[in-house]
């Protein structure tokens, strides 16, 4: 059993005001393997008033200090690189290979794009006598998930870090171990003390005092809506900046043009990496009704071909789901996809065979869905795909945009065609042709997917605040 009870505050590993010990399950076993601490308002406290303090000085340092400590940490990160691997898949159950391509990457991709942009950054710049400057915004607080623990926490630290802000991190109390590795990693690259604080707890007992807290200038979130909207509150008494990142139900529209065997398989491979457990996972597959029974025979054979099982063992392509509530979550909605008349194409409730054990979830696919249906509407958050058939564009186009979220969408299809549609989109991001992520490319969401931009110069800029001086290059 892991003993990760202190947190790191003021560069320091410290004892919780108020011991509050809380079991970090194993997904794929179901049983603890290490502790932490729940944190409370006067945890939160001494955090922000080590990141407060720390702020007078950390604001001031040159572009060149920060660049220097940015490379220190990815020197220090990759050295690391096992120990965050191993440790995200044994918290929230990814793949081993999964977890050392992509969860334990995407850190490194954005400290490294980070040091890229400050490198060139204008931090100032003069219109006629007036010097407008960019500034670090102060405190921040983070608020972080356990489904891509490290991406969402780099994605935040590394620009706030290079903006000369200070900061304090809540990570998900689910898989919060990763976070520890990470406040490690800082220490032992010289971050200064306060600059980079840790404090673990849940919803209430860190997150709304930390949201709400007077001297914290910042708050990104990332999240589902329903917490997102709980964050803003909390933080609208003090109008301080929030940044959210939240829930998705992104479409796959399938053009009649495209290659429909490579469009199928990839979208449903898509979506059941990381078990589904992707804010911008693919999960609504619109496909042309002449072309659906076509397209749903492709999709139970790539299904088909989808192995949950073991995350450390050879030939595994999902793990488990994160905990028991998303299981029961993911396990309820597949039933209701049943019951309101989807035809279950494959998968459907219960484990997966020959494993009683762990929160395993069989990979699913719904087909004839209508845009109403539970399972076509609600963040399932599990490897569920719904294939949804449309008569013409126009109405997959309406269909892809009759939702609340607005985080991702994909077309395939002719290039020219599927741009065309790809502009018509109300999403954040569109991603034509099976086009992975871009580090450098703003990620963020249309409507209750949130507001404000992570990753690249867009993501950098949230915490900068933009100051005019008036007459300061006046003779």
């Amino acid at each position: 059993m892991k003993d990760c009870r202190k947190f790191y505050i003021n560069g320091q590993w410290v004892d919780p005001v108020t011991a509050n010990d809380f079991d970090v399950i194993n997904p794929a076993t179901e049983e603890p393997f290490a502790k932490i601490s729940l944190g409370s308002a006067a945890d939160v406290d001494k955090a922000v008033a080590a990141a407060k303090e720390a702020f007078k000085t950390y604001s001031r340092t040159t572009r060149e200090e920060r660049m220097a400590l940015l490379q220190k940490i990815i020197e220090v990160y990759q050295k690391r690189y096992d120990d965050i691997v191993t440790t995200i898949s044994e918290e929230m159950g990814a793949p081993l290979w999964l977890s050392k391509a992509a969860q334990a990457a995407t850190g490194l991709g954005h400290l490294a794009k980070t040091l890229e942009i400050l490198k060139d950054y204008e931090f100032e710049e003069d219109r006629g006598a007036t010097r407008i400057a960019k500034e670090p915004i102060g405190v921040c607080g983070f608020i972080t998930p356990w489904n891509w623990p490290v991406n969402q926490i780099i994605c935040k630290v590394a620009p706030a870090l290079a903006a000369g802000c200070t900061m304090v991190l809540k990570p998900s109390e689910v898989a919060p171990l990763n976070a520890h590795i990470l406040a490690e990693i800082f220490d032992e690259a010289g971050v200064p003390k306060g600059v980079f604080n840790l404090v673990d707890g849940d919803g209430m007992g860190v997150g709304v005092p930390l949201s709400s807290h007077p001297d914290v200038d910042m708050v990104s979130f990332t999240g589902s809506t329903r917490a997102g909207i709980a964050v803003a509150k909390n933080a609208a008494d003090t109008v301080k900046r929030v940044a959210q990142e939240l829930g998705g139900k992104s479409a796959n529209v399938i053009l009649e043009d495209a290659d429909l065997q490579k469009a199928v398989s990839g979208g449903v491979m898509s979506m059941m990496t990381n078990s589904g457990q992707s804010c911008n996972a693919p999960s609504r597959m619109l496909v042309p009704a002449s072309r659906h029974d076509e397209a749903v025979e492709i999709a139970r054979a790539t299904a088909e071909q989808v192995k949950p099982g073991d995350p450390t063992a050879e030939g595994t392509t999902i793990g488990p789901v994160v905990s028991e509530t998303q299981f029961n979550k993911i396990q309820d909605l597949i039933q209701k996809g049943i019951d309101e008349g989807a035809q279950l194409v494959a998968g459907g409730v219960g484990r997966p065979d020959g494993l009683n054990k762990g929160y395993y979830v069989r990979p699913t696919i719904f087909a004839n869905v209508t845009n109403d249906m539970t399972i076509a509407r609600e963040e399932i958050f599990g490897p569920v795909l719904t294939i949804l058939p449309y008569k013409d564009e126009a109405e997959a186009i309406e269909i892809a945009n009759d939702t609340v979220y607005g985080l991702s969408g994909y077309v395939s299809g002719e290039p020219e065609h599927a741009r065309k549609v790809a502009a018509q989109l109300r999403t954040g991001n569109v991603h034509i042709n099976g086009a992975g992520p871009d580090f450098g490319a703003p990620f963020g969401g249309y409507k209750q997917s949130g507001n404000g931009r992570e990753w690249g110069d867009h993501g950098f800029e949230e915490f900068l605040e933009v100051k005019a001086m008036l007459g300061y290059t006046a003779a």
